[in-house]
């Protein structure tokens, strides 16, 4: 399956030029030139080292302890959901949703409606499952009306069927909200899920950047969506079944 080529908008939300990330004299990341529009939802697949969390981090200004340079624009106002939600245990639901906003808990129950949580504004992290706690955590993510969102394998805890609910969750919250969308993840399938558009990272270089072309909701059984899967799996190294 070759590549599509994928427009690029003057005004990206995210854009980098020649990003270069290294560590103790050891490169990271490459020379990554990559554009993300507002709206769009883009999936990062890598194997394990391949630079998915530096480049992640870099997005997020959070990378102080490496080298870097390159051009590196991303909005002042993004958010960061973990694989695990980070909630603190001494607030209750309501309180980690609007954590550091000021006079925003009409927001916050909204948000808490939105990703069906209403009637749990008072309950605390610990009687929460781990799928609610991940819905505060998006909660929390969406209520400050984030420009970019960026998601690091926030679904890998969760049980399969959870899983499921939260990919429509989430597909839901941002086609309503409309951030620049990066997800680093290691599961092919839930990438051609949710992404418009899918990146591979291989020693810190992108080796593939695919537009998603397949009907709203996404069909295991479309013979597309195989031929997508078994492509993406060959990139990675992976026989597919």
């Amino acid at each position: 399956m070759a590549p599509h080529t994928v427009a690029v908008n003057p005004n990206p939300v995210v854009r980098t030029q020649d990003l270069y990330r290294g560590f103790n004299g050891r490169t990271i990341l490459s020379g990554l030139d990559l554009h993300i529009q507002r709206g769009e939802f883009v999936a990062l697949l890598g194997r394990s080292g391949s630079g998915k969390s530096t480049f992640l981090k870099a997005l997020a200004e959070l990378d102080h302890e490496v080298e870097g340079s390159g051009t590196l624009d991303v909005p002042e106002n993004r958010s960061v959901v973990f694989q695990d939600a980070r909630l603190l245990p001494w607030r209750n639901v309501l309180q980690n949703v609007t954590l550091g906003l000021a006079g925003a808990n009409d927001a916050g129950r909204r948000m808490l409606r939105e990703v069906g949580l209403a009637g749990r504004e008072n309950s605390w992290p610990v009687e929460l499952s781990g799928g609610e706690q991940q819905r505060v955590a998006l909660a929390r993510s969406l209520v400050r009306d984030p420009d970019l969102l960026l998601a690091d394998e926030p679904f890998g805890a969760l049980d399969a069927l959870t899983r499921i609910k939260m990919h429509a969750l989430l597909r839901q919250l941002c086609a309503r909200h409309q951030p620049a969308v990066l997800l680093v993840t290691h599961d092919v399938d839930e990438a051609i899920t949710l992404a418009d558009r899918i990146l591979v990272l291989e020693e810190g270089s992108f080796i593939e950047d695919l537009q998603v072309d397949l009907p709203e909701p996404r069909d295991h059984g479309d013979p597309r969506f195989g031929q997508l899967r078994r492509h993406l799996l060959s990139r990675l190294g992976v026989a597919a079944h």
